[in-house]
């Protein structure tokens, strides 16, 4: 297939039996003690599992195996009760995040995240609602969901730093969004990885995580041809997505992860 080639409506539809087959394959129980989804499962509280999967979800950037020793760490000095913490936070407990990094994570960016949640859980209850309000918002404006999200998260504490405010993407500066739906995909869906504490939005509105893994697999597949992993990409792929399942586009985030992580091969469609 030349590079970038985009398959026809019929090819597409050839290509659905197996993408599906692999959604399947992968999308098992056992998916979830090697992936950070783990921490939206290691929870019974409502709060609890949204709060723990959102850093979980922001701070899903390399290996997985890092990043979940990182969010543990991050739990673990939560005393594993991130609801109770956050809304009780105060400047006299900012010292337990000292010494805490990863990637461009350090212990001012966590500071101010937990602020800006504090505020939002004292002010909307839960996250989910919050998350709503968001979602109605963007739907008066006519904007991406995650554009009005990134909007009204930093709303809730205007003097957060920019450098935190780079941790919270942004469609409207043609972000991919990826680690905010991959968070999303985690809440919406409900299946055996997929917790679905949250229906503000049906699965048929999520965007698929697209990162470079996906990005590529998509590509050589034919479900994408913009070069870039940004919204435009996510934009043009989850076209694609709808045609094979108009009611779970983003499931296909397996497929694709699986295509790339364990070297699945799928029948050449051409």
């Amino acid at each position: 297939m030349p590079k970038n080639r985009l398959l026809s409506k019929k090819k597409l539809l050839q290509l659905k039996p197996q993408l599906d087959r692999l959604v399947e394959e992968i999308e098992t129980p056992g998916f979830i003690d090697n992936d950070p989804v783990q921490f939206m499962h290691a929870f019974q509280e409502k709060n609890d599992m949204e709060l723990a999967g959102f850093f979980a979800a922001i701070m899903a950037w390399g290996r997985r195996d890092i990043v979940i020793n990182k969010v543990d760490d991050l739990l673990r000095r939560m005393d594993y009760r991130p609801a109770d913490f956050i809304y009780n936070f105060s400047e006299s407990n900012a010292s337990v995040f000292d010494g805490f990094k990863h990637r461009t994570f350090k212990p001012i960016d966590i500071y101010w995240l937990v602020k800006i949640l504090q505020s939002i859980i004292k002010e909307f209850k839960t996250f989910e609602a919050f998350w709503e309000f968001c979602y109605l918002r963007s739907k008066n404006q006519n904007r991406e969901l995650i554009a009005v999200f990134h909007e009204e998260f930093f709303a809730m504490q205007p003097e957060t730093p920019q450098r935190t405010r780079k941790h919270i993407s942004n469609p409207e500066k043609n972000s991919s969004c990826k680690r905010l739906y991959m968070y999303l995909r985690w809440c919406i869906r409900k299946s055996e990885v997929d917790s679905g504490t949250m229906n503000f939005i049906s699965p048929a509105e999520l965007k698929i995580p697209l990162d470079v893994h996906v990005g590529n697999q998509a590509r050589n597949l034919g479900l994408l041809s913009r070069k870039q992993n940004d919204w435009k990409a996510v934009l043009e792929l989850n076209e694609k997505l709808q045609t094979l399942d108009p009611k779970d586009p983003a499931k296909y985030d397996f497929a694709l992860f699986g295509l790339g992580a364990y070297n699945y091969e799928l029948i050449n469609t051409n």
